[in-house]
């Protein structure tokens, strides 16, 4: 059995508005093992990146988080203070930002904003953090890194900036690192290297990440399980090879079949149609019923359960599509 590093229990995050209230998590509930990669899949707006923000206590007002646990090495982060969680982050539990364009501070040189984060969480003296800054950027493949670390954010590329985004993040040696879409704003060639050049560190490394992303090929390359999420909760998870060799949630059905595949049998794409609702005007019942080829009335009257399935999958659907399993 695998050693369980986090265990989120019931996490649901309120934004109280002008407007009313706004349930950005609704009551998820997810693992993961060490050495274990989570991709986490949906369309923009189904609370991927607040629920992870969650986790690390990053919601500030009107935002409101609550949970039956959020258990990390088990201990619970929900209950620790505000000076305890700014130990674990970045040590224990670092964050990739989705925009590297923007996750840098324009004003410090690149070597300053790495060596931030070895001042925070290491004891290194300063020859060792000049050091370990520039194994760093060699580590994440930009070449000559000792006159690099006195370059600023904008004469580097997107791609550039990315890799030192990892570097940061990879700088205290966390055993758990949340990269929330880390390849959106760069171009496909770009995104290939970023991709390999995580895959690679990760498992050097011998840590576990959360890879939140909207883009299911991305996970079916990275990932071993797949949790997919829509309207702020999570409607089908499992095993990579079965959520998407024969996905339960017609939801899950549909993202497969928006991806273009490059075979002899290439046929139209069949897109979900309409758009995801407003999370201030949800349907009654299933969130997804508005968009779902197998709606029926029972769909907008009530909540779907959860059900439990073999290798440890599980869909929240009234009808789940369970032939091909």
């Amino acid at each position: 059995m695998a050693e369980r590093l986090l265990e989120v229990k019931n996490l649901t995050t309120d934004f109280h508005t002008f407007r009313g209230r706004v349930r950005a998590v609704d009551g998820i509930s997810f693992h993961l093992d060490k050495g274990e990669v989570l991709g986490i899949v949906g369309e923009s707006g189904s609370g991927k990146s607040v629920a992870n923000l969650s986790i690390l206590r990053l919601i500030e007002q009107p935002g409101v988080v609550s949970s039956d646990g959020v258990l990390f090495k088990g201990r619970d982060l929900s209950g620790l203070d505000a000076r305890s969680m700014l130990k674990i982050r970045g040590k224990e539990i670092s964050m990739i930002f989705q925009d590297p364009m923007t996750s840098l501070n324009p004003l410090y040189t690149i070597g300053s904003q790495i060596e931030e984060m070895l001042l925070l969480h290491t004891d290194l003296d300063d020859k060792g953090r000049k050091a370990r800054c520039a194994e760093l950027l060699a580590m994440v493949g930009i070449t000559n890194p000792e006159e690099r670390l006195r370059s600023y954010p904008h004469q580097f590329s997107g791609g550039m900036r990315q890799r030192v985004v990892i570097a940061i993040a990879l700088a205290a040696d966390p055993c758990l690192i949340i990269a929330d879409e880390p390849t959106t704003a760069l171009d496909v060639t770009i995104q290939a290297q970023i991709l390999r050049l995580m895959e690679r560190l990760v498992s050097r490394a011998g840590a576990s990440m959360i890879l939140i992303t909207h883009d299911l090929a991305v996970v079916s390359r990275m990932a071993h399980r797949i949790a997919v999420m829509y309207c702020g909760r999570i409607v089908e998870t499992g095993p990579k090879r079965m959520v998407i060799k024969s996905p339960a949630h017609p939801y899950t059905r549909g993202l497969l079949g928006s991806i273009p595949r490059m075979s002899a049998d290439q046929r139209r794409l069949d897109p979900i149609t309409g758009m995801v609702p407003s999370l201030l005007d949800l349907p009654s019942g299933c969130a997804f019923s508005p968009r779902c080829p197998r709606s029926q009335p029972i769909c907008e009257r009530g909540v779907p359960p959860e059900i439990k399935l073999d290798g440890g999958r599980s869909v929240c659907c009234h009808f789940p599509q369970l032939e091909n399993l």
